[in-house]
């Protein structure tokens, strides 16, 4: 896992400085705006199926190599590390297309799975339980399974240490 710094300095920008609110929302700048943080939301989705696959963070780093690479990189903000995915399971995301929003806070990118799954839980996607609606907000709220059978078994891909990869 490769260690890196989470915000960036002002004088290492790799990507353009924020111009105008109109330019930013209707010009071909590309000038992410990344969280007091150093970070920008990134939701991963099939190109093939649609499905949503998983949420992550990248920091000016990680979306650099993003973008040279093909490869998705992100940023974990609980081991406060640049990592690949696929870099211990070898389920990697090959980027097909790379989008953002109107604002650019947040990023959306289009993948090839290269794998079963891209969970470190063994399923095909990280969002594999769903929150009923129209019900009583409490706590005996219930998550719902779907999709939630595993691709792949996690101890044997990650070991004992299931490390999200």
């Amino acid at each position: 896992m490769t260690r890196a710094r989470s915000a960036p300095s002002a004088k290492a920008l790799r990507f353009a400085a924020r111009p105008s609110d109109k330019e930013v929302e209707e010009g071909q700048v590309f000038a992410p705006k990344f969280d007091r943080d150093g970070l920008v939301t990134c939701v991963v989705t099939d190109a093939a199926t649609g499905d949503v696959l998983m949420l992550a963070h990248m920091n000016d780093e990680a979306l650099a190599r993003t973008i040279e690479s093909a490869e998705a990189w992100f940023y974990s903000r609980t081991r406060k590390a640049l990592w690949r995915k696929g870099e211990s399971s070898g389920h990697s995301l090959r980027v097909v297309e790379m989008r953002v929003d109107c604002d650019q806070d947040a990023l959306w990118i289009r993948v090839e799975p290269q794998g079963p799954g891209v969970c470190h839980t063994g399923r095909r996607s990280c969002f594999y339980r769903a929150l009923p609606v129209k019900q009583r907000v409490g706590q005996d709220l219930k998550l719902e399974f779907r999709d939630a059978g595993r691709a792949f078994d996690p101890g044997r891909v990650y070991g004992k240490h299931n490390t999200k990869s």
